[in-house]
């Protein structure tokens, strides 16, 4: 038996080919695939027929209309059919050249593969041979190099002009809109490989069962049928709008497109609908509550704070337990909001767990909550995985005990052997930093007996998410969103320079210290290695200590140092000890020092736009006037000029989030997997906005019924179909 074959019965194995396929048939029983290929094709995420039809094209070619050589101009792409004279390989020193004439009449037109042995013996004079490629001129004769080529009739078939025009009817390569696929494999299955498979599996699909898409949902949106959109999608009819195509606007990919967004966004609907029904905590916002929250203002709140504390409360008050979303910008106060929502915990007798990334983070949340919170008597623990095992142990006595009112730590408070005694609210801050899996894995932490309800969670973000990424990252949640930042701040002033004016710069560094002012220095990188010129913060660190600030205090911070060292600088550079600091983006999020008022940031073409917008939010918290000085070196690309520029022209994070989408795709905008982004098939969140918007909108009014436009028996079918594809295509886990 060949390598590679399935060992089953000849008979059976007949029966697999001749078996009408289904949506779940596996791609290796697809006739012309088998085991081998199916592993190629796995590694694309092509396990299923129904996966294999949702490998879309990326573009499409207009081959419909054939030309007459005389007619051909260099530089544009043409369709040519003609008789193949004569054809031979040539040897070159540098590789093998295979080089065929095609005539119509007198016409004639060279043909040129590189390296195409294969190619030896292909043609025969006689043939009718229908060509597609581009143009070129050499030495005044034009030549389609490296051209697609379909034979259209061997030379002894017929070849009249009647035998010629059914050949170039039935082909998949000539006359018609042609799709055009990625390849994979290393390049072994080419498109032209994936458009004969896809065409027979088309061809071989079984019936069409019922639209799992209610029909109320169809009519609003003129949708078409699954088979029609999947037939037109890979085989586009002459009269299809070729711009549509490219664009991905024809009805046949916003069917496709729509379906694969109403799904997710049902999944999230039903999920948001079973959280509201389960049983929550109805915390009471007593007067004890309201006085304990104006004991801890440190300043008077802002209207966007009371305007999300008022969301929040209301929010835990409701017996069903609360998701919410709490966004804003860098500096806008989220954390006093949070606080403020742990404190009508703490009043109604419940603990407060607040999860953070790094360490550093959790301490800053820390050394906050024990500034604020404490004096109202709030008893507050700190658990990282950096403690000592006998510190830990006795921190997580105290929570199991219950003497630990607010808990804050990093993933550490996900471990098993960690038990709160009543856990009545989860703070979730960054959130898109820990896996989708995460918050839930806390929210469950209870006392062991399971008596106390499910916690409320709020998620904090300080990287604004563009509604587009939080209809799906976030559709179970509701939000609320803090747009303005507290008084007396002073928009910070960006300033782009090469790093040829770097003595400018720290003269105006030396200024700003002079003042009495405090400053940032960011580098990309803690070392330098010999491939890479990029500037190290050790290296810069002794250069700005020993040489350039000789008589200031410099000090360092990186992600490397351990938990004291790092903690010793913050306190240092917090409470006045050092002039500048120079970091890593450990200090991205979290460091609060409302006397720092310039930000240098070494090579900022090197650092994402969200990354350089947090690190600009570390100043500007105070009522001096700040600036965020981004030094450059070396050649940038265009990307990196347009992340620059947007961040000269503005200070608001939203506009930036959603340059920032539109730079790097979702996929890098969070991290895919981390952030438990859906993985689409078809849809593109930037893209496809305004779809993602009527998916949610139609998805709610779905599962508002049955009523007079949509059956049970219509909603059971489209719920049938979510959960089919839930995790499998979506990647999604079905929690909460």
């Amino acid at each position: 038996m060949p390598k590679g074959q399935l060992a089953v019965p000849a008979a059976a194995f007949v029966t697999i080919l001749v078996t009408v396929l289904e949506p779940a048939t596996p791609v290796q029983f697809v006739k012309g695939i088998g085991p081998r290929l199916s592993e190629v094709l796995a590694a694309k995420g092509i396990n299923t027929v129904d996966d294999l039809l949702h490998y879309l094209p990326f573009r499409y070619e207009d081959r419909l209309n054939p030309r007459g050589i005389a007619e051909l101009r260099a530089g544009e792409m043409a369709t040519v059919i003609a008789e193949v004279r004569n054809s031979g390989l040539f040897r070159t020193r540098r590789m093998p050249i295979f080089e065929m004439t095609a005539a119509q009449g007198r016409s004639r037109l060279k043909c040129i593969w590189f390296n195409a042995t294969y190619l030896r013996d292909k043609f025969k004079p006689g043939q009718m041979v229908a060509l597609y490629g581009k143009v070129e001129q050499n030495r005044g004769e034009l030549q389609l190099v490296q051209p697609q080529f379909e034979i259209l009739g061997e030379a002894s078939e017929d070849g009249t002009p009647e035998a010629t025009e059914k050949k170039v009817t039935e082909s998949l390569e000539i006359g018609r809109i042609v799709p055009i696929y990625e390849t994979a494999g290393q390049g072994s299955l080419t498109p032209r490989w994936f458009r004969r498979i896809i065409r027979s599996t088309l061809e071989n699909l079984g019936p069409e069962v019922p639209d799992p898409i209610p029909a109320m949902v169809r009519n609003r949106l003129s949708l078409i049928s699954p088979r029609e959109a999947l037939w037109r999608v890979h085989w586009p009819e002459a009269g299809e709008s070729f711009d549509d195509l490219q664009s991905s606007r024809t009805p046949a990919h916003i069917r496709m497109i729509f379906e694969e967004l109403f799904f997710i966004e049902l999944g999230l609907e039903l999920r948001r609908r079973r959280q509201k029904a389960q049983t929550g905590i109805a915390f009471r916002l007593d007067e004890n509550a309201r006085a304990a929250i104006k004991k801890i203002l440190p300043f008077h709140p802002t209207g966007a704070q009371k305007r999300a504390l008022k969301e929040i409360a209301s929010d835990m008050e409701k017996p069903s337990p609360m998701r919410r979303l709490l966004q804003g910008d860098v500096g806008s106060g989220k954390t006093i909001v949070a606080f403020e929502a742990a404190i009508i915990a703490i009043e109604n007798g419940y603990q407060v767990a607040l999860m953070a990334p790094t360490e550093i983070l959790a301490q800053q949340h820390y050394f906050s909550a024990r500034t604020i919170l404490e004096p109202a008597g709030c008893r507050i623990v700190l658990l990282t995985g950096s403690l000592e095992d006998d510190r830990k142990r006795e921190i997580r006595r105290h929570i199991s005990q219950g003497n630990a009112q607010l808990v804050i730590g990093t993933h550490a408070l996900i471990e098993k052997k960690v038990e709160f005694r009543k856990l009545g609210l989860v703070i979730v801050d960054e959130q898109h930093r820990f896996g989708v899996l995460q918050r839930f894995k806390l929210m469950k932490k209870s006392d062991p007996d399971g008596s106390v309800a499910e916690p409320d969670v709020l998620v904090m973000t300080a990287t604004p998410i563009p509604r587009t990424l939080a209809l799906t990252l976030y559709g179970d949640l509701d939000v609320s969103v803090i747009d303005e930042m507290p008084p007396g701040r002073t928009p910070i002033v960006t300033r782009r320079v090469g790093d040829d004016q770097s003595e400018k710069v720290w003269e105006f560094v030396r200024k700003q210290v002079v003042a009495g002012h405090q400053v940032y220095v960011v580098y990309p990188v803690i070392e330098e290695n010999e491939e890479n010129e990029i500037k190290a913060a050790l290296k810069m660190y002794k250069e700005l200590a020993n040489h350039t600030f000789p008589d200031l205090k410099v000090g360092l911070l990186h992600g490397r140092l351990d938990s004291e060292l790092k903690e010793q600088a913050m306190r240092m550079f917090q409470q006045g000890g050092l002039d500048i600091l120079v970091a890593t983006t450990v200090i991205e999020v979290g460091v609060d020092v409302s006397n720092a008022t310039v930000m240098v940031i070494e090579h900022a073409e090197r650092f994402g736009l969200a990354q350089l917008h947090q690190l600009r939010g570390r100043i500007g918290r105070g009522a001096a006037k700040s600036y965020c000085i981004l030094m450059t070196g070396g050649k940038i690309s265009e990307d990196g000029e347009r992340r620059l520029n947007a961040l000269v022209r503005t200070n608001d994070g939203f506009q930036i989030a959603e340059m920032d989408l539109e730079l790097r795709g979702p996929g890098e905008f969070f991290g895919t997997r981390q952030a438990g982004l859906p993985s689409f098939q078809v849809a593109s969140l930037i893209r496809d906005r305004q779809l993602l918007e009527a998916a949610k909108r139609e998805a709610g009014a779905v599962l508002a019924g049955p009523n007079a436009e949509v059956s049970q028996e219509e909603i059971d079918r489209a719920l049938r179909h979510m959960r089919a594809r839930w995790q499998r295509t979506y990647g999604l886990a079905e929690v909460g």
